[in-house]
């Protein structure tokens, strides 16, 4: 089983800009293939849930592309039912896609069949086929009753009256139901038996279905009439807000771990109840500002959450993040009206039990609740804030995103923490754990051309600000080490890649290590330079080395210097210096650097070899040494190493002045 082991932190701070809203991503794909017209989709998710949504669309003839390498896409939609009669679906675990297009498809007298993965086949279905059957449509269970895999067949469709759907399971039921029923064009009333549950929800989609022209009215929550005549038409351009459930883990960072932690993409002008998270993180005791498109949260003033008690129902899914929240704060956290968390990707009432359980919680969970408390040894010893957490505890994720990124929060306990199956964040946060880690522990990469001084301010800066270091190129210098002591040739890239794949090197007190043998002056002679050049153009050997270097990312944070460092290695680094200097002034320190070390050198010779170097680094095919769009040039010609590094730090204070404030 895959995983990730997440360093013990205990301050989180930055920005980050959110990925889109899975909801709105998936609801406004089916408005625009439902629409009349074509409608640019800006900002849309990329992530599982979502391709699934997009391949589905192509199979029932609506034509959707991609415009450029961002996230925008042109949908071009049928003016009312699918063109497509005939179909087999496959929608893997992605209830925002399975719900609605079973609801579509039902009105579309056609023949289908929507299947997906074993999960999706024991989340219940039935409240929302008993209520397209009540308006004459032909919907078969294929195995178990009330679960998919479902079967559609073309039948006439009773136009206008009533429709009833029960509202305790899942909202996602009446939201499909709402969104197909301009389909008959006759108008319809749905009514709602029982309490209606995640509200905010139902908002979204009326929302979004008024944007493509057609006004639902309602009655409180019992009630809601399609007006007769509605169809949808395409606004032309709409915008994917930020996932705002994506945005309660990074803002419970700042509040569990000093902070400040900004989210950018929701805000106080959302449309998403998930915002109100928010508001639940001020009763625990969170200082939080808001303004129209972002959000910031920082830890109590008195440095410790307070427990609290909670009606769910308005943030059913960041209600999730409150659950483990509630390990950092003083008392029992109860969070009640969460029954619908069992019908999800997974039983998430039982799974977080257990899970927390793992961490040293005391858990009580019920039918519609839980509740979570953590006991406390004061005055705090080894764990912070005097929390006893369980040391090195393997959460399970149940294919089941949200587990996956809510427990990454247990890290700021002071402890090492697994997750198990981190993958699953692939259906709605592909870059979650990047992102996550961006805010415990950020990465300044420097890259620049050999003898340019970058490895000699990294190592000064690293030093300054308390930061781990990575040298890449030692790394690689390793290989070419290597390579060079057993014979194999420098242009073999399959044996150098099993080389990378078992090097045996090691960085203790500022020496370097292979095979248990100081290494630190043997990778600094021309010959190893030039072979790690040789060595860095294969693709297998970076390959080999790329998760090696994405290890050293641990809490406070790294300086990582190279060639590619912020291109490829961190594309992410909030920092990113590209250090230079002329050919003759890097050709003259290492010939420096040779005398001083005794050894002989001859500067013509230095600078032809470094500017072949230079050449062969910037032509190569994988990952050629360039500048960054995003990063900064630092041109060190006429600098002293203390002015690069005082040019250095004074950047960092201006882009992360939390990280600064503790050096």
């Amino acid at each position: 089983m895959e995983f990730i082991d997440l360093a013990p932190a205990t301050h989180a701070s930055g920005t980050v800009r959110l990925p889109g809203s899975k909801s709105i991503s998936n609801r406004f794909l089916l408005l625009a293939a439902l629409a009349e017209g074509e409608t640019v989709v800006r900002d849309l998710l990329i992530s599982d849930d979502v391709e699934r949504m997009l391949d589905a669309l192509k199979l029932l003839g609506i034509h959707w592309e991609r415009q450029g390498q961002g996230n925008d896409f042109l949908v071009r939609g049928a003016g009312g039912a699918f063109p497509v009669k005939q179909a087999e679906l496959f929608l893997g675990n992605a209830g925002t896609a399975f719900r609605p297009l079973t609801a579509a498809l039902a009105l579309s007298n056609g023949q289908y069949l929507l299947a997906g993965v074993p999960r999706m086949h024991e989340r219940p279905i039935g409240d929302l086929v008993d209520a397209l059957r009540q308006l004459g449509a032909d919907i078969r269970y294929v195995g178990n009753e009330g679960f998919p895999p479902l079967e559609i067949h073309p039948a006439p469709i009773r136009a206008g009256g009533r429709v009833a759907v029960r509202g305790e399971a899942s909202s996602q039921f009446l939201t499909a139901l709402l969104m197909a029923l301009p389909l008959t064009g006759a108008g319809a009333t749905v009514e709602v038996v029982g309490e209606l549950i995640s509200k905010p929800y139902i908002d979204i989609t009326l929302t979004l279905m008024a944007r493509f022209g057609v006004a639902v009215e309602r009655d409180g929550w019992r009630e809601f009439r399609i007006p007769a005549g509605a169809r949808y038409r395409s606004p032309g351009t709409v915008f994917v807000e930020g996932d705002a459930s994506a945005a309660s883990y990074f803002l419970a960072a700042g509040a569990i771990a000093g902070g400040p932690v900004r989210v950018e993409g929701v805000g106080r002008d959302s449309i998403q109840g998930d915002v109100r998270f928010a508001e639940a993180l001020q009763a625990m005791g969170a200082q939080v500002a808001m303004g129209p498109n972002w959000i910031e949260a920082r830890a109590p003033a008195t440095g410790r959450l307070k427990a609290i008690e909670l009606d769910c129902n308005h943030v059913p899914d960041a209600a999730m993040t409150l659950a483990v929240a509630a390990l950092f704060a003083e008392g029992t956290t109860r969070l009640s009206n969460i029954a619908s968390w069992r019908v999800k990707e997974t039983d998430r009432i039982a799974a977080m039990a257990t899970e927390l359980r793992k961490l040293g919680a005391t858990v009580e969970e019920g039918a519609d609740f839980i509740a979570v408390s953590m006991s406390r040894s004061e005055p705090a010893g080894a764990v912070s804030r005097g929390l006893t957490f369980t040391p090195n505890a393997a959460i399970d994720t149940y294919d089941d995103h949200r587990m996956a990124m809510c427990f990454s929060l247990a890290c700021l306990g002071g402890v090492p923490v697994r997750i198990n199956d981190p993958q699953c964040v692939n259906k709605t946060f592909p870059d979650y754990f990047d992102r996550f880690a961006d805010l415990l522990a950020p990465v300044i990469a420097i890259d620049g051309p050999s003898a340019s001084g970058k490895g000699t301010v990294a190592a000064r800066v690293a030093e300054q600000l308390g930061f781990h270091y990575l040298d890449s190129g030692a790394l690689y210098r390793l290989v070419a080490l290597a390579a060079l002591r057993t014979g194999v040739a420098l242009d073999d890239g399959e044996v150098l890649a099993r080389i990378a794949e078992t090097l045996p090197a090691s960085f203790e007190g500022g020496r370097i290590l292979l095979d248990g043998a100081d290494a630190t002056e043997a990778i600094r002679s021309e010959e190893c330079s030039a072979g790690s050049s040789k060595v860095a153009a294969f693709p297998a050997v970076r390959a080999a080395l790329f998760g090696r270097q994405r290890a050293y990312r641990q809490a406070p944070g790294l300086v990582a210097e190279g060639r590619d460092m912020g291109s490829v290695v961190f594309p992410d680094a909030p920092l990113k210096v590209f250090l230079t200097a002329t050919a003759e002034a890097r050709a003259e320190r290492r010939h420096k650097q040779l005398i001083d070390k005794g050894m002989s050198a001859n500067i013509d010779t230095l600078l032809q070899d470094l500017r072949e170097r230079d050449a062969r680094d910037s032509a190569r095919a994988v990952a050629p040494l360039q500048k960054s769009a995003d990063a900064e040039l630092l041109d060190t010609t006429a600098m002293t190493v203390d002015e690069a590094v005082a040019w250095v730090i004074e950047r960092v204070r201006q882009r992360l002045p939390q990280a600064a404030a503790r050096s």
